[in-house]
């Protein structure tokens, strides 16, 4: 793999996917387009910047035009999609954004990629696309498809498009879809870093309902590795489902983080439940182990305990991603508590 764009690589995932292939496949050249939206931060590629295997372009994954001539300029052989939007409070908040994002610049990737003449596009997806899960079972593969929200929505509508791309014009590609990513540069409007901060400032901790709506968490290293294998060795037309192995309630990991802390489980504060919250996910991973040979290195409880060392020792940028248009959103969404 002599070059790749990476889309949306600025962004939490996005960004930790350069990072670790800068890092660690020296042979690639990443083209970084990435729109620099309220969650897209150049800090997040301190380092890399000038990287002289890192070519960042600020522009919008719908600017056909611009993708285009960046696939050209660079002969690149594949295009991995992180850019989304991603967050389920905000879909239901604007549900049309997520549409113009998640859909139409899918779509004019995938175009791009027709008339370029790519090698292979692999489109970043989510658990989410399946549904809700109920006490027993896990998703796998072939799990129908079932989203509850306007961003689940959005995804899986961009992941048929994918298939449809793939079955009609014989475009080779791959689906990701992965549980819940935590870790470095994640933006504190996710639970985890939004929990991180509030206790580090002592503020109370909004729990959505009862607490104990279950996710599988994901330390994002290990999803890049995963996204790594399956752009290098995924068979065409495969979808892949990644997860972490660690299903926990979403009170079991506020406890968590404040027990590390050394916090008062005082600060929970249990608000009202979101419109249509999933109450379960969890990812069967047996494909990608068995087929690619990946498996996660990471077990949650060192994973939150590195996660909240990193946001510790980075304060500042903590401090500067929680300003602005995203004290806005806070009180918005949990009325300034």
């Amino acid at each position: 793999m002599n070059s790749v764009l990476v889309t949306g690589g600025a962004g939490f995932i996005g960004s930790n996917f350069v990072r670790m292939v800068l890092a660690e496949h020296r042979e690639c050249k990443v083209i970084n387009l990435d729109k620099l939206t309220y969650a897209g931060n150049l800090e997040n590629l301190a380092g890399f910047m000038e990287d002289s295997n890192h070519e960042f372009v600020r522009g919008d994954i719908c600017d056909g035009l611009l993708v285009e001539r960046l696939l050209e300029e660079y002969s690149v052989d594949a295009i991995i999609n992180f850019a989304a939007e991603s967050h389920v409070d905000r879909s239901i908040m604007e549900p049309g954004v997520f549409i113009e994002t998640n859909v139409k610049g899918t779509v004019a990737l995938l175009k791009a990629a027709l008339d370029k003449g790519v090698g292979k596009f692999v489109q970043v997806s989510t658990d989410e696309v399946y549904g809700s899960l109920g006490p027993e079972g896990l998703f796998t593969e072939t799990t129908p498809l079932s989203p509850n929200s306007p961003y689940s929505a959005s995804k899986a509508s961009a992941d048929h498009m994918v298939a449809a791309f793939g079955h009609t014009w014989e475009l080779d590609y791959n689906i990701t879809r992965c549980s819940n990513n935590y870790g470095e540069y994640q933006f504190p409007e996710k639970m985890i870093p939004l929990m991180i901060n509030n206790a580090l400032n002592d503020k109370p901790l909004p729990v959505y309902g009862d607490g104990m709506n279950v996710r599988d968490w994901l330390y994002v290293y290990d999803h890049c590795t995963a996204i790594w294998q399956v752009l290098t060795k995924g068979r065409s037309g495969d979808i892949y489902n990644i997860g972490g192995n660690n299903e926990k309630t979403n009170l079991e990991v506020v406890k968590r983080i404040l027990d590390r802390l050394g916090k008062s489980e005082d600060l929970i504060t249990f608000v009202k439940d979101r419109p249509g919250h999933d109450r379960r996910y969890a990812i069967d991973s047996s494909k990608i182990m068995s087929e690619l040979g990946w498996k996660p290195s990471v077990t949650f409880e060192e994973g939150i305990g590195k996660a909240i060392d990193w946001y510790l020792e980075n304060r500042k940028w903590l401090e500067h991603v929680v300003s602005g248009e995203y004290e806005k959103y806070y009180d918005q969404m949990y009325d300034g508590r």
